[in-house]
């Protein structure tokens, strides 16, 4: 540790915080340096989709830490400097501004970008993406009551927008190819319970795909032509959710490896050893996929910290995230890709539900509505290797804390 001087953290968002945190806490002395490309002190993500397009959320209220604590934390932020590019074996970062930057050990935590609309007229004024504080403050000027706006992709963040703007008074179309999305992550039954709450809220649910946005003359808003329809939809603003690419633009140029994210192994540490990445850019070797949440990016960072230092990195556990809409919570834990059969607990049109997927004897996910102690108790039974009585996760009079005396 008294040889590692000076680290720099790049990025401005939870993982590359929880980075710079988790090294003073396991007691790192030396410098560390976070640049951020936007201006400002560096926000939550997440309320971005809910209470900020609802205004119910000032930018202070988001703040991931207060401006205090980067001073007590003796983390140097340099707001509003976008690195160009990084140096791997001369340690150095290349800024925007021509000036360099020198660390011992460079963190990645660029995240990732919103995909545009794929489609001709897909880059139309009229056509937002929210990824960021200034994306959530352009729309909510747009989300006005009657206003018509379609949102493309029904993902986690696709649908709680769609549930803003129609809390907030605005005609919603959904849009999505997919008949039932999320099904893969969250299982058949709590996703199709998701998006048919669209519906019954009053939303228009379409599923099929943009073809082109096209500009009506004179008008301020667009038309969609949708892939199978002969019609068109009239809107004055869309919204794409459709995902994020993993930003690996930097990974790349310094000729790190890179396949579907920067790929790290578990200390986070990537195919050169003074470059460690966490947060949505960055996958583990061996794991198929990417984990885009919230805790995922707070562990990573935790692990990163570990790595830096040479110490080994915890053990993960299931990954865990949730979504809000219409008042009622989502929330997942591992993956129901994973399980080859699934038990339902509750009744999914009493509007509260969860259902366990499990392998063999063993659970390896779980996904409820409105049900927090459930998945709290499912997570324990997951990270613990229980095994599990089906017949018992499906009986309501059973406390599922019982199940981790076993």
């Amino acid at each position: 540790m008294s040889s590692l001087r000076r680290i720099a953290v790049v990025g401005g968002g939870l993982a590359a915080v929880s980075a710079c945190d988790a090294l003073r806490a396991q007691g790192y002395e030396g410098e560390i340096a976070l640049f951020s490309a936007e201006l400002g002190l560096p926000y939550d993500r997440p309320p971005l989709s809910k209470d900020v397009l609802l205004g119910k959320a000032r930018r202070e209220d988001v703040l991931l830490r207060p401006e205090q604590w980067y001073e007590e934390k003796r983390v140097a932020l340099r707001d509003g400097i976008a690195v160009r590019a990084v140096r791997p074996r001369d340690g150095a970062l290349e800024l925007v501004d021509g000036s360099t930057a020198v660390a011992d050990r460079i963190v990645l935590a660029t995240g990732g970008t919103p995909r545009a609309l794929p489609v001709p007229g897909g880059n139309d004024p009229c056509v937002h993406l929210l990824r960021t504080w200034e994306d959530a403050e352009r729309l909510r000027e747009r989300l006005l009551p009657g206003a018509r706006v379609a949102v493309v992709g029904a993902g986690l963040i696709g649908a709680e927008t769609a549930a803003v703007a129609h809390a907030l008074g605005c005609r919603v179309t959904l849009i999505d190819p997919v008949a039932v999305p999320l099904a893969r992550v969250v299982g058949d039954v709590v996703a199709r319970a998701l998006h048919q709450r669209h519906t019954a809220e009053g939303i228009t649910v379409l599923t099929t795909g943009v073809e082109r946005v096209e500009r009506r003359p004179g008008s301020l808003g667009v038309l969609l032509h949708l892939s199978g329809y002969s019609g068109v939809v009239a809107v004055d603003t869309v919204v794409a959710g459709i995902g994020i690419r993993p930003a690996t633009e930097l990974a790349e140029i310094a000729g790190l490896r890179v396949e579907n994210g920067i790929v790290v192994d578990t200390g986070r540490r990537t195919s050169h050893p003074n470059v460690f990445a966490i947060g949505d850019v960055a996958r583990l070797d061996g794991h198929r996929v990417r984990h885009e949440h919230w805790e995922a990016a707070q562990r990573d960072g935790e692990a990163a910290a570990l790595g830096l230092l040479g110490r080994p990195a915890p053990e993960s556990g299931a990954t865990w995230f949730w979504s809000d809409r219409y008042g009622s919570r989502m929330e997942a834990v591992g993956s129901m890709a994973d399980a080859h059969e699934t038990v339902l607990r509750g009744a999914p049109d009493n509007g509260d539900f969860t259902v366990f997927g499990l392998r063999g004897d063993r659970l390896v996910a779980a996904a409820t509505v409105d049900r927090a102690r459930d998945i709290k108790a499912a997570r324990r039974l997951i990270d613990r290797g229980v095994p599990v009585d089906p017949v018992r996760l499906a009986e309501e009079s059973v406390d599922l804390r019982t199940l981790l005396k076993r």
